[in-house]
């Protein structure tokens, strides 16, 4: 990441700044984890439940964009941290990374302090006190899963850090506890699930296509959209819902999100960025990332993606190219 001096030039101070700060978060005493982003193949939104949530069966794959979230036990080297050393809470720094903006979430709202907490309470552990460093690479409000990798990430993190084994129940009843995507960057790959989106079916073999990624600034409300789509239901084809059950491969699913409409009517520059997508040379199909506000675009290759995106930038959207894969939250350094 290169930092730009009011002039345009390149500030050396500030990037040895950056990097001498980086490298102070690989010291030892941290945990490196990576924490993928994701996008529904296909969304297959059902009746509204008794309890307010939808019955829905969805099946998700892991992208290669990932964030990476460091954690260690509670070090008091700030006034902030020394507070929750002495309170045994988590505590959480968001850090942007290139054109992605972290979004200012109070500490207590934050999915990944909620996930520390949840493991904590699963397990009858009475301290949580671990420090956390978020970079963020998935912009938020896209669909993307950001928060929630984070939040499988922290899981990871912490029963590690507290000695659990890495398959212990208890994780993943704290995903279950957190929300439906958590428990899929458990797992990561391709996945299909029902429920509210956390009860999983089965696993299918994962792609590796590029993809672009497009999304225009701003964001749609997961609630209002879920309250449009209430006003006018989008059934699902029979032949839909049997396909995706049926299939075995992320290759073989038809991109359906039925969703979709009900956010593209909420935000009518979805829809013009979807049709624009179509046109581009290499796109094999594109959809709306889940609620949104991310459209992403299968591509005949990586280089194809690249160039979908470079034309995406110029009409100033955020755009990242990218692939399919089968990445999950997992340690990458100790």
């Amino acid at each position: 990441m290169t930092t730009k001096a009011a002039s345009g030039t390149t500030d050396i101070t500030a990037d040895a700044v950056a990097l001498q700060e980086r490298d102070d978060f690989r010291a030892q005493g941290w945990l490196k984890i990576i924490a993928p982003a994701k996008v529904n193949l296909h969304l297959a939104i059902g009746a509204r439940r008794d309890d307010g949530y939808h019955n829905a069966v969805t099946i998700m794959h892991a992208l290669t964009l990932h964030d990476i979230v460091y954690m260690r036990h509670m070090v008091p080297d700030t006034p902030e941290t020394q507070e929750a050393l002495e309170q045994g809470r988590p505590f959480v720094r968001m850090v942007s990374c290139g054109d992605v903006i972290a979004p200012d979430v109070p500490i207590e709202q934050n999915i990944a302090v909620r996930a520390v907490i949840e493991l904590a309470q699963q397990i009858g552990r009475d301290n949580a006190a671990l420090q956390l460093r978020i970079e963020k690479n998935i912009p938020a409000q896209g669909g993307l899963g950001g928060g929630s990798a984070n939040a499988a990430a922290a899981l990871i993190g912490a029963a590690h850090l507290w000695g659990l084994a890495a398959d212990d129940p208890a994780i993943e009843r704290a995903a279950q506890a957190l929300g439906s995507d958590v428990a899929f960057f458990l797992h990561g790959g391709c996945s299909c699930y029902e429920g509210t989106g956390e009860v999983f079916l089965h696993a299918l073999e994962p792609s590796k296509q590029a993809v672009a990624l497009v999304k225009p600034a701003g964001g749609v409300s997961t609630a209002q959209a879920y309250r449009t789509f209430d006003e006018a239901p989008a059934p699902i084809p029979d032949e839909i819902a049997r396909a995706a059950r049926s299939a075995t491969s992320a290759r073989e699913v038809a991109l359906f999100n039925n969703l979709a409409g009900a956010s593209e009517q909420l935000m009518p520059e979805l829809a013009h960025i979807r049709a624009w997508l179509d046109e581009q040379p290499g796109v094999e199909g594109s959809l709306l990332c889940g609620s949104g506000a991310t459209t992403f675009a299968l591509c005949g290759d990586f280089s194809q993606a690249c160039a979908v995106v470079a034309e995406a930038r110029k009409l100033g959207y955020w755009a990242r190219a990218t692939s399919f894969g089968s990445l999950r939250a997992m340690i990458v350094s100790t």
